[in-house]
């Protein structure tokens, strides 16, 4: 079954950039691992920038990766079941994930930290330079 294109209008002219965009955050529905997205102001050392936060519990440093990939900020989580343990209650399940971010143009992440289960990453998008640009008028007679 053929997808209808939901800018198929044909006054939406190179528009297919933004489509796909849309698609790939349609199939990010997860909802493993929990998140926040938070604004943090400008300050006198830092741009205003943006915090995503995840909540990574019984990770460890060498279990998470996190990439850029073509405007897609991406964060994997890798564990693996330890056999030799023998649980009478299993409530913490050993869990791979991937969660995918789409950045606009020009946004940069800044770095990453694991601090008390809590993956912090810290992006930013730097302010374009205003430019003002005067165009000649030419006169015809």
């Amino acid at each position: 079954m053929s997808r209808v294109p939901s800018l198929s209008s044909p006054f939406l002219i190179g528009f297919d950039a933004i489509e796909r965009t849309l698609d790939r955050v349609a199939k990010a529905a997860d909802g493993y691992p929990p998140y926040n997205i938070e604004r943090l102001v400008r300050d006198e050392a830092h741009p205003e920038r943006l915090r995503i936060t995840l909540a990574v519990a019984g990770f460890t440093l060498d279990q998470l990766e996190v990439t850029v990939d073509e405007k897609e900020l991406v964060i994997r989580g890798r564990q693996q079941d330890d056999k030799s343990r023998q649980y009478l209650h299993r409530g913490i399940a050993a869990r791979q994930f991937q969660r995918t971010f789409v950045l606009a143009e020009g946004m940069e992440v800044l770095g990453a930290d694991l601090k008390n289960g809590l993956l912090i990453i810290d992006l930013a998008r730097p302010e374009p330079e205003r430019v003002i640009r005067t165009v000649n008028i030419t006169e015809h007679e």
